[in-house]
């Protein structure tokens, strides 16, 4: 898969951009804080349907807009897609494929496809668990849409039992013992078809987030990521019925999927306490890097790789590896250094205030 024409209009700092691209590696380049990322972000919420950065709609529409437009044709396995957004202040924001509106989120799963890796990134080592759910959870849809129906009826079941158990104050008479056991039954149902998905997703990740890491940051240890769900022993029915208690009086619900890690283990340590702050990159990086690689296995194309502002996360070294070992199909990159020597792109975008402008291919930027 591959984007040839982007064409924005009053989307963040660009009133106007129209840009064709190449199918290779195009550098987006310019000094810091003219709208690279920018760029980069509106070619992904063309699949994301929300910015990679965590904006919200508004502060992607340019200062004085009622709208964005982000409009791009695309092309995989030689059949063209043309792939619409409005972004609105106020409203339902539009998405059109080939002129025809989308229902549902998940219908655009086959018409556009990217990875991004950008600086926040590193917090899928350093942050919270929510974070490397969220990542799972996105790659189990990427490859296999029908997923998102368990994730939504696990997440149905646990917004509605939190809300029974606040309702409740504590108490439970014999109408809300009844509704509360429905929806233990819904969360113990879907809740280990997620797990059981994501342990399966992981187990088929790992060797390739270490073949990634290793192309980045030389030959290591084998890297090690297993799921850690304080309920498994016990399995989720046993330890919902050990748990009431404490969450009835708490009013919210203690274990299940919603609560469970990723453990990141690097040399037998747990990356997020024990790696330097090089290796946590590399391993985020890594991350990214198979995940683009499984579902160009899964479903036979490679989606767009995006790599925001990544030379400012890796030494030259790492970075100059990381270009080496590009997977195959269009890699959208950003920096404001310029590429590593010896390194040239297939295509050279020039960026500065309120411009993209196509430049001539270049080793340095």
């Amino acid at each position: 898969m591959h984007i040839d024409h982007i064409w924005l209009k009053d989307f963040r700092s660009y009133p106007s951009v129209d840009l064709e691209l190449t199918s290779g590696v195009c550098a987006v380049l310019g000094p810091n804080g003219v709208g690279k990322s920018n760029l980069l972000e509106a070619v992904a919420y063309l699949a994301l349907l929300e910015s990679f950065r965590g904006a919200p709609t508004e502060a992607m529409i340019a200062e004085g807009s009622a709208s964005a437009v982000v409009r791009a044709t695309m092309r995989s396995e030689g059949r063209e897609q043309l792939v619409e957004a409005e972004l609105v202040r106020s409203g339902r924001n539009r998405v059109l494929v080939n002129r025809q509106r989308l229902n549902r989120t998940r219908d655009l799963a086959g018409a556009v496809r990217v990875t991004v890796f950008s600086p926040d990134d590193l917090a899928l080592i350093k942050g919270g668990p929510g974070l490397r759910r969220g990542y799972l959870d996105h790659l189990m849809v990427a490859i296999d849409p029908r997923a998102e129906t368990v994730r939504s009826e696990y997440d149905r079941a646990l917004r509605q039992r939190n809300a029974l158990l606040k309702q409740t104050r504590g108490r439970l008479d014999e109408a809300a013992t009844i509704t509360l056991e429905v929806w233990d039954s819904k969360i113990v149902s879907a809740g280990e078809e997620l797990t059981r998905r994501r342990v399966e997703l992981i187990d088929r990740i790992q060797p390739l987030v270490s073949t990634a890491y290793a192309d980045v940051a030389g030959p290591v240890e084998p890297i090690c990521l297993s799921y850690l769900a304080s309920w498994a022993d016990v399995g989720l029915a046993a330890a919902l019925h050990a748990a009431r208690a404490d969450e009835l009086r708490r009013g919210v619900t203690l274990v299940g999927p919603h609560r469970d890690d990723v453990l990141i283990e690097l040399n037998q340590l747990p990356s997020r306490t024990h790696s330097s702050q090089g290796e946590q990159r590399s391993l985020a990086l890594a991350l990214r890097l198979a995940a683009h690689r499984l579902v160009h296995e899964v479903v036979g194309s490679p989606p767009v790789l995006i790599l925001d502002d990544v030379f400012s996360e890796l030494d030259p070294g790492r970075s100059a590896a990381l270009l080496r070992s590009l997977p195959t199909g269009q890699t959208l990159l950003s920096t404001a250094a310029g590429l590593p020597e010896g390194i040239s792109a297939d295509q050279v975008v020039r960026v500065s205030p309120g411009e993209a402008v196509d430049g001539p291919p270049s080793a340095d930027g």
